[in-house]
């Protein structure tokens, strides 16, 4: 029964997949968790952080050092659980039972943001008020909720197709979160140029709503009991050190995540900065800013479905190295931004390389990795990109607050160093041999 029922799927239309209620109930998770990301991460957080902090051109580096710590600290925070938790996958079979946890604790704390920054005090230190700090707190906690709900969440995309129908699977999930950017950007209606705290709680409540379907119809397969070894903390941790014992067997899985660790050093670094850097260095207005988020939001959508077809055809490997390429275009016309034209083309760019790593990478992952430790190196694969999502935005806000008596000249510098993390990251992922996919 099981082989016909796998037959039926490898044959599925483009449109059964898509269709597909499992599937569609998985998408629209990535459509929640995308409005928490753009909303909360990308725009009204640090717009938050420059309408308290950026009172001059000084203060606006401070401020950028504020955003590039608290995302360092959330992704440090998923470097020391990720590998427990790719071990729980692998030995419990849940997957959805910790979306539903973890995301929920994301809501919450996406919801407090906007209670804490309403909160008026006098309490203060070194003239930054508690209630920012309460923020940025409570930020943290929220934003490695988000990501560490990710680690199940790409794991449990292999539970939906085959290999084959991977890319359409994997481009699809991006495409259909992107839309959430479009659909929570409406928040900015209701918040406007100013009081961008106002945006926290509909989020969270967005957040909440489109998170639904997966949490009501998608089902878990768990591994029976009496399979299950009996897991402590260091567990995960011992595994993942078994595996790079394990080095020689695995080596193109391996090279890539030290690839894919550079090239997410940019993109995580660029999701964080990208709208304080915007506004204060290249001249755009919060209002001109939200209509450039929502062109390059369109160019992720775009990109998506349009590499999930050509991953298809080209393979993951090749489409990694023309997403790498385009990345590093963005990134060049976005450090040496003098007018507003070469910043809006340099945000179209990073949004088709944006949403077609996530397809790319992932489908890549899945090639490499054999079935039995899928879970335990999607966990090396949120270990390595969040190791790089500590680095990245820690170097930026490192560069930004030594150079800050510099004005703009900081940020531009610190922006140009993720030019030189995706060339190392093309230069490694280049010399990945998959053998045609297989990782031994």
């Amino acid at each position: 029964m099981k082989k016909s029922t796998a037959i039926d799927v490898q044959h599925r239309s483009q449109l059964a997949i898509y269709l597909s209620l499992p599937i569609l109930s998985w998408a629209f998770y990535d459509f929640a968790n995308t409005i928490f990301s753009s909303n909360i991460n990308t725009i009204f957080f640090p717009f938050y952080m420059d309408e308290v902090l950026g009172t001059n051109e000084i203060m606006q580096q401070v401020a950028s050092t504020f955003i590039s710590y608290a995302n360092a600290i959330a992704s440090l925070l998923l470097v020391i659980f990720s590998p427990l938790f790719g071990v729980w996958i692998d030995n419990t079979g849940y997957k959805k039972r910790f979306i539903v946890w973890f995301a929920s604790i994301s809501i919450l704390f996406t919801f407090m943001m906007g209670i804490f920054a309403n909160v008026q005090t006098t309490v203060n230190y070194s003239g930054v008020p508690l209630s920012l700090f309460l923020v940025v707190a409570s930020f943290v906690i929220a934003k490695f909720f988000f990501n560490s709900s990710l680690v199940f969440y790409d794991s449990m995309m292999g539970d939906l197709g085959t290999k084959e129908e991977m890319p359409l699977i994997s481009g699809y999930g991006v495409a259909i979160g992107y839309l959430g950017t479009l659909f929570g950007l409406l928040v900015y209606l209701y918040v406007g140029n100013s009081d961008f705290h106002r945006a926290f709680i509909p989020t969270a409540i967005l957040y909440l709503l489109f998170s639904l379907p997966l949490f009501l119809i998608n089902k878990d397969t768990p591994i029976p009991k009496s399979q299950r070894k009996s897991l402590k903390f260091l567990d995960g941790y011992k595994e993942i050190i078994q595996t790079f014992k394990d080095m020689k067997q695995y080596k193109a899985i391996f090279t890539f995540m030290i690839a894919y660790f550079f090239l997410n050093d940019a993109i995580a670094t660029t999701i964080a900065m990208m709208a304080v850097y915007a506004t204060t260095i290249v001249g755009f207005s919060s209002g001109q800013f939200i209509v450039l988020y929502l062109v390059s939001t369109v160019s992720t959508i775009i990109g998506s479905l349009a590499f999930g077809y050509i991953t298809k055809s080209i393979g993951a490997k090749r489409a990694i190295t023309i997403v790498a390429l385009i990345m590093i275009v963005a990134l060049i016309f976005a450090v040496f931004a003098s007018a507003q034209w070469m910043f809006w083309l340099a945000g179209s760019l990073f949004g088709i390389s944006l949403g077609s790593m996530w397809v790319t990478s992932r489908t890549y992952i899945i090639e490499l990795s054999p079935n039995e430790k899928r879970g335990q190196f999607f966990g090396l694969f949120a270990f390595s990109g969040k190791v790089s999502s500590i680095i990245g935005p820690a170097i930026y806000g490192t560069v930004t607050l030594w150079m800050k008596d510099y004005g703009t000249i900081a940020s531009r510098v610190a922006l140009s160093t993720l030019i030189v993390m995706t060339v190392v990251g093309l230069l490694v992922h280049l010399k990945v041999n998959d053998k045609n996919g297989n990782s031994k």
